[in-house]
């Protein structure tokens, strides 16, 4: 196998079986032979004499000459006890306690065995609705999101890929403004995306500048009115500001339904590029395009035989896998076995038009484009109709939109997916995005610099005999290769990244393999960080003019969570190298260390009832404020080990300069049964008994009703509580040069904007970059998505 050193590491991280010591139990070939063999036993189930070792050699060659992959659960799962091979889920979300909790529990387990989940939230009452089975007010779907959210980050904890979801709720429902501004705040809700429901009555309404009418989901009655470019003008102003929320065109999405008798199409996988019903889910599978190309009379062209070839097979493989998967709930296999959806999509097809010299800004690559995806469509319905011919056609075939052609495996066949770390595997480019970056610097053990170069632009180079790791340190430095004017102009304009793309090719390029896709396309518009809201609006008007189902926006730099910069690489002492018209952003998380703790202190010592007796807390502080605290039980005894664990690390965090109430807000309101089943109790626990002290304590200091050492009667923060940088004092306020935090002391704090904070991978720690509507990493196939 031609896998790269990246790919390796992926796969042996996340892929290749281990013990329970966590050690390899199989090879990369053995991982490929386990999932090839188990995939082809489903060709038993319709032929008892099926040869299935010459299906299983057919599927294992097509992996391992990475022309085609299928979506990581199957990777992950096939031919194992947990057999869980799907991507995508939808699930619906009644109104009512009941249905919502069984929504949560079903997602638990979903996530659990490796899929993501798509939810409608447009069925709930808004809030302050009356519940009449209680007489109270209902709280509203963005309330319960926070609790799919929460149950999310539980699961996630223990799996092998990070459990995702899809929150949408309709433009019309009452609680729709509130919707758009629920992820302002970035930590806020961080295991969903969300997409706004929009209509073509919207739509028209905001190119006409009228009202429309909001509906209750449960009477359907008109409750209210708001302007139609009001609310468009809010959910720019949100993209614009994080990339959230996007948008999903659901009449589109109904349109193309294949079976609107089964019911309407409310929600979409977590990338947006799969709309399901209710109970469904979809396999995908990607087809990787530069693996689909031949050298003729010394120019590179697509090997269209080839890939006829490949798309045949991929369906087999896709069927296949619907037959042999493990469903996580019994509904979802009867639902999905009903109308046997695939995805098949592609990869690497911004490479394909690198080795061709076509731009992808250009009208060639958008009709290349939809001339690869037209021919993929064609031939992946041609494949299905065969597999028909002795498989049967799927069961509701005869209620379908396709009753009255010929018979079809599958009710759709085609979706583009994004391919974060399918992509990392086969070596190529994600999805159908254009390249991120050609050219990035890794500080790796000891202060060793890597080059790392984009494949094909090297070859090139190296062909035309331009490559020197002079030019291309420029180009990682620069970002982009359209100022360097060592290379010819030829090659610059060729080669062009996401950001020197103008977004309206992002969105006909989208729109382009929409135009041949049953399901959806999964694609982000890149914006540079100096984009207008003005300009996000006319995407979004672009998008809705061209066809396409959906789109999400990211304006380089607006979020907490990073995507990846180019070119910025910082030694010990040295600066960092900065991308022209990239948001300086720290190349690595700060570290942040503790103060040293003062040879003598003031403090107070509080004695608080707790469900064990009393326990006796001790508040040190000094000139800088709180310092430490300490804990010791009474003679009842008590859990002494978890208050002075609480204690330690209420200290450390303290001394660190994390923000007293950040303190508080964690420990406040934690439970122990031992104080809840007591009458009078004023603590809940421990922790909470340690949170009120401490509270108790900074709000005298503050007040001045207490002194330090020598006086002070502010608490002053030596590190910035939101990003870890020292802070400036000059007079009453502190201000962060690293992200912007100001206070004035004794006063509200005041958040600026994080321009790139955070751009760091929560595994390995490289760069981080936003493509295909999610956040990957293309260094150890992290992925905000999965």
């Amino acid at each position: 196998m031609k896998l790269t050193k990246n790919a390796v590491t992926v796969l042996e991280k996340r892929y290749i079986s281990r013990d329970e010591q966590g050690n390899l139990t199989e090879t990369v070939e053995g991982l490929f032979d386990r999932v090839a063999g188990a995939i082809a036993q489903a060709d038993l189930t319709f032929d008892p004499k099926a040869d299935v070792k010459k299906t299983q050699k057919k599927f294992y060659q097509m992996m391992t000459d990475l022309e085609f992959l299928p979506n990581s659960p199957t990777l992950m799962n096939a031919g194992k006890e947990l057999g869980q091979l799907s991507a995508c889920f939808v699930l619906p979300v009644e109104d009512s306690m009941e249905a919502i909790f069984e929504a949560i529990k079903q997602a638990a387990l979903i996530h659990k065995s490796g899929g993501g989940t798509g939810f409608s939230f447009s069925r709930l009452r808004p809030t302050g609705s009356t519940v009449k089975s209680t007489g109270g007010v209902a709280s509203g779907p963005i309330s319960f999101m926070r609790v799919f959210n929460m149950a999310t980050e539980a699961v996630k904890q223990g799996g092998t890929r990070r459990g995702a979801n899809m929150g949408i709720l309709r433009v019309d429902h009452p609680d729709i403004l509130d919707f758009i501004n629920c992820k302002k705040d970035n930590a806020d809700i961080q295991n969903f995306n969300i997409s706004v429901g929009v209509t073509e009555a919207f739509m028209e309404a905001v190119e006409k500048g009228e009202d429309y009418h909001l509906i209750h989901p449960v009477t359907k009655e008109a409750v209210g009115t708001l302007s139609a470019r009001k609310v468009f003008d809010e959910i720019v102003a949100g993209a614009w500001q994080n990339g959230e929320p996007g948008i999903i065109f659901l009449d589109r999405l109904n349109r193309d339904n294949p079976i609107p008798g089964q019911g309407e199409i409310e929600s979409t996988n977590p990338c947006g590029e799969q709309p399901l019903l209710p109970y469904e889910s979809c396999n995908l599978g990607s087809i990787n395009l530069y693996n689909m190309m031949r050298s003729k009379e010394g120019r590179w062209e697509i090997d269209w035989s080839k890939l006829e070839k490949t798309v045949k097979n991929a369906v087999h493989f896709l069927d296949n896998v619907i037959e042999v998967n493990k469903y996580p709930l019994d509904m979802i296999e009867t639902v999905t076995k009903q109308s046997r959806k695939i995805g098949l999509g592609v990869m690497g097809f911004a490479d394909m038009l690198l080795r061709m010299g076509t731009p992808y800004d250009s009208d060639e690559g958008v009709a290349l484009g939809g001339e690869v995806m037209r021919f993929i469509q064609e031939k992946g319905h041609k494949a299905s109709m065969e597999l028909a011919k002795t498989r049967g056609a799927f069961p509701l075939f005869e209620e379908s939109t396709f009753r009255d052609g010929q018979p079809l495996r599958n009710a759709t066949v085609t979706t583009i997916a994004p391919t974060g770390t399918l992509s990392i595997l086969a070596g190529c480019s994600s999805g159908v995005e254009p390249v991120f970056a050609y050219a990035y610097i890794r500080n790796i053990m000891d202060d060793t610099e890597l080059l790392e170069v984009n494949p094909v632009l090297r070859t090139v180079l190296e062909e035309r005999n331009l490559y020197s790791d002079e030019i291309m340190r420029k180009i990682a430095q620069e970002g982009t290769l359209a100022h360097i004017q060592e290379l010819p102009e030829d090659i610059r304009k060729v080669f062009v990244c996401s950001h020197d793309i103008a977004p309206e090719y992002h969105v006909r390029m989208q729109a382009a393999f929409q135009d041949h896709t049953d399901n959806a396309v999964s694609k982000t518009v890149n914006f540079v960080n100096s984009a207008t809201k003005e300009e996000v609006a006319e995407v979004y008007r672009l998008a809705y003019r061209l066809g396409c189902k959906g789109t999400t926006i990211y304006r380089d730099g607006s979020r907490f969570a990073q995507t990846l910069n180019i070119g910025k690489v910082k030694r010990e002492g040295e600066q960092e190298v900065e991308a022209v018209s990239e948001p300086q952003t720290p190349a690595e998380a700060p570290v942040i260390t503790p103060r040293d703790r003062s040879e003598s202190m003031l403090g107070v010592t509080k004695r608080v009832r707790i469900g064990c007796g009393n326990l006796y807390i001790t508040v040190n502080y000094d000139d800088l404020g709180i310092c430490e605290v300490f804990t010791s039980t009474g003679k009842a005894g008590g859990c002494p080990s978890q208050s002075e664990a609480t204690a330690r690390l209420a200290s450390v965090a303290l001394r660190a300069g994390l923000d007293v109430d950040e303190v508080v807000r964690q420990l406040r309101g934690i439970r122990c049964p031992s104080t809840i089943r007591q009458q009078g109790m004023k603590c809940t626990s421990c922790p909470d008994a340690i949170a009120r002290v401490i509270k108790e304590v900074d709000d005298n200091l503050k007040s001045g009703r207490l002194s330090a050492i020598n006086g002070a009667r502010a608490i002053l923060y030596k590190f910035c509580p939101e990003c870890g940088t020292p802070l400036n004092t000059e007079g009453t306020s502190q201000t962060c040069p690293g992200c912007g935090f100001t206070r004035g002391i004794g006063k509200q704090e005041k958040k600026k904007d994080q321009k790139g904070a955070g751009s760091r991978c929560p595994d390995c720690g490289e760069k981080l970059e936003h493509e295909g509507g999610c956040v990957s990493c293309r260094n150890c196939g992290y992925s905000k998505c999965n």
